[in-house]
């Protein structure tokens, strides 16, 4: 794909090209614009080596500095700003912790119809207009979709320096859904509402909220759940994948799932107004045994169902291994895939049991987790594959990029290219591979090492490629890493020593041998043998920016270095 040459009508025409797939059912006939499926990541080999993590979660009290501020970026936002970490480093750890941890109590602005193009204008939402209460539209919905993914992209790239973000993106992984089985706009931006309303609020809450919720009712069959037809889906997911887990070999019965899809029954949805309600005609009135799993609890049947879900959830949530399971999953998310009996000791089952303390309140248990000596360990850093979103989101971030957007048009392309190249790395938010979830926080005993192989390597390197050397382009707008203007907010671009020191500090998340630096340098001076050769081609080009020489030898350098930083190994680690 050239990426710069494609224009407003092939644009389009090339992505519905490639997926010709219609889905009919409630949701009509609607093609997206992706094509659907591809997200499952292909097997790869064990590690030869697994990593012990040390350290346990007394709080941390050693340095404070820009290698553990931007560690903590790292982790909990996407990429890190050097705005973001002169902040971080103004604070004490503590203070730090803590700002990540206050998110914003303003909802972001919805997001408005910016598809209106060539092929398609929105017959009832005008152009910069919110679309999120319009009513199903056949040959919109594709264009409503990745308006909201978009939207949803954006919101991570702008972000200040908050988990929020990241928090969505877990409980997204956590009730994983998919927009290409919910075909609709207005269905999937509440669902993703409701996950960062409730991003560090409670889980107990949360499990409820995504229970009834629309999304959720037509993803898993929920709305098809009767007393005349029952439906086990989501009550297996339910204890599966969102509470208990399988890591304990004594868990819920067979009959546990049939039990729990009875108490759901007669939860419906209304597909055009995206909201889900009550019907006593399809709920089973009768009594549900459940097993010794659950202390053989019995819940009587009735026609309130709301009554019954609480008795449900209340029933799952007396297990300890709720509590046990989500922090593995956080864990995983955050810190290292690989949980050992030292690990599970000193910081799983303590964070479970504040978690349980805390009546499953989120905040706090991350709060222990993200102000640790286990979290700063120094054999934490870097030992985490980025992911996808790392890889596009982080790296318009670290080089302080956001979308031009000069016409609504031009931004929905821009942000469609980003949903392009993190397709083809297997990671579209809204789309995850299955209702568990992205593979690499699940998969053992891979787990991260999923996101890397032939085909996922070489498009991280191409996507940082086009960035770095080239740029992507719409009609009015580009978007690109520009070297110069880069290097210039650090304090000493003209010193080559200096600035390969600060280059790798920011975009690593570890010290590079000094062979490597040796090398970087070599590149920045064209292979001469003296630092001067750089310092005098920097200020040549300050003292007369308008010199088109002075310009490219500066540019020309520059742009071989990000380049070559931004394909190492190591770049690929947080």
């Amino acid at each position: 794909m050239t990426v710069s040459t494609l224009n407003r009508r092939s644009f389009f025409q090339k992505f519905r090209n490639a997926g010709t797939e219609e889905r009919q059912g409630i949701f009509g006939k609607v093609k997206p614009l992706l094509p659907p499926g591809g997200q499952e990541l292909p097997p790869v080999p064990p590690p030869t080596t697994t990593v012990t993590l040390n350290g346990g979660l007394n709080p941390y009290a050693g340095p404070w500095d820009y290698e553990h501020a931007a560690h903590l970026l790292r982790r909990t936002t996407f990429g890190v700003k050097r705005a973001d970490l002169q902040l971080l480093l103004s604070m004490s750890m503590s203070e730090a912790v803590d700002h990540i941890l206050n998110v914003p109590a303003t909802p972001p602005e919805p997001p408005v119809n910016n598809y209106n193009n060539d092929d398609y204008t929105d017959p009832v939402v005008p152009p910069g207009e919110v679309w999120v209460e319009a009513a199903f539209d056949e040959d919109g919905e594709a264009y409503r979709i990745e308006s909201f993914r978009g939207w949803w992209l954006n919101l991570m790239l702008t972000q200040e320096a908050s988990i929020l973000e990241r928090m969505t993106l877990f409980w997204h992984n956590h009730f994983a859904t998919q927009t290409e089985s919910v075909f609709y706009g207005k269905t999937n931006y509440r669902h993703n509402v409701k996950l960062r309303e409730h991003a560090l609020g409670n889980f107990k809450e949360l499990t409820k909220v995504v229970t009834l919720d629309p999304m959720m009712l037509f993803y898993l069959n929920g709305f098809l759940n009767t007393v005349q037809a029952p439906d086990e889906n989501y009550a297996r997911e339910l204890q599966e994948l969102f509470t208990i887990g399988k890591d304990n070999p004594d868990h819920y019965t067979e009959d546990d799932v049939v039990a729990a899809a009875r108490v759901l029954t007669g939860w419906r949805a209304s597909f055009s107004q995206s909201l889900s309600f009550f019907q006593p005609f399809y709920h089973d009135f009768g009594v549900k045994q459940f097993s010794a799993f659950y202390n053989n609890t019995v819940i009587p049947g009735g026609p309130d169902g709301e009554t019954e879900l609480d008795a449900l959830l209340d029933m799952i949530f007396a297990q300890n291994e709720v509590a046990e399971f989500v922090c593995r999953k956080i864990y995983r998310w955050f810190i290292y895939y690989h949980i050992d009996e030292t690990t599970e000791q000193n910081v799983i089952q303590p964070l479970a049991q504040i978690f349980r303390d805390n009546n499953y309140e989120v905040k706090p248990v991350l709060e222990t987790l993200l102000k640790s000596e286990h979290f700063f360990d120094a054999v934490n850093k870097g030992c985490f594959i980025k992911t996808p979103v790392d890889i596009v989101i982080g790296t318009l971030r670290t080089f302080d990029l956001t979308i031009p957007g000069s016409t609504l048009w031009d931004d929905f392309q821009l942000k469609y290219y980003l949903t392009y190249f993190l397709y083809n790395m297997q990671m579209l938010p809204g789309d995850p591979p299955n209702v568990a979830g992205w593979q690499a926080f699940r998969q053992s005993p891979q787990y991260y090492r999923m996101w890397i192989n032939s085909d996922t390597a070489r498009n991280r390197n191409f996507y940082t490629d086009i960035l770095s050397t080239y740029y992507l382009e719409t009609d009015n707008d580009q978007l690109r890493i520009d070297p110069i203007a880069f290097v210039s907010t650090f304090d000493d671009p003209g010193n080559p020593v200096t600035l390969i020191d600060d280059l790798t500090k920011l975009l690593l998340p570890q010290p590079i041998s000094p062979a490597k630096k040796t090398l970087l340098k070599s590149i920045l001076l064209s292979g001469l043998p003296s630092d001067s050769y750089w310092t005098v081609a920097w200020f040549d080009y300050l003292n007369d920016p308008g010199d088109p020489m002075a310009f490219e030898v500066v540019n020309v350098r520059l742009t071989i270095l990000m380049k070559y930083i931004l394909s190492l190994p190591e770049y690929q680690l947080a």
